[in-house]
């Protein structure tokens, strides 16, 4: 019987959706939608706004919104994609919210980001430290149709 991987993902705008449907279909994996009890509205992702909902998340290291829906059955997988929008330079509070919840023992945990101009690099040494019992493999932006070329050297090197 062959590994089982997981695609877990946050989407504010739907850009990120998309790149962890790629990624999905490429692992062949089983999809996972990280979903706040509160939807987002446009008001509430106003980066410029310093009271919207997301400046004031991300002001607070240790914000943790609550998310809607049963967690998936993670002692079904052994790989786990964690996808996400790039704010404030690191993965969305909501994203922290899901991995709390999530026994990572053992698991490799392998991280994806859309973005429309910073990197991964601050979230995946934020994830390292925050959630050193899953085992983190280098992350990946996803930009275009980068995602299956990537997905596949990935877990070749499983």
């Amino acid at each position: 019987m062959g590994k089982k991987v997981l695609v877990a993902y946050f989407s504010a705008s739907g850009v990120t959706e998309k790149a962890a449907r790629a990624v999905a279909a490429a692992a062949g994996a089983d999809l996972y939608e990280i979903r706040p009890q509160a939807p987002y509205t446009g008001a509430d992702l106003d980066w410029r706004d310093r009271q919207s909902r997301s400046s004031a998340e991300m002001a607070d290291p240790g914000a943790r919104p609550a998310m809607a829906g049963e967690m998936p059955d993670m002692a079904r997988y052994d790989t786990v994609f964690v996808g996400f929008p790039i704010w404030w330079g690191v993965e969305p509070r909501v994203v922290d919210t899901f991995l709390d919840r999530a026994d990572l023992s053992g698991k490799r945990m392998i991280p994806f980001a859309t973005s429309g101009g910073s990197g991964i690099a601050e979230a995946e040494k934020r994830l390292k430290a925050l959630y050193p019992a899953g085992s983190w493999m280098k992350g990946q932006l996803i930009r275009g149709g980068n995602a299956a070329g990537w997905v596949k050297s990935v877990l070749e090197r499983a």
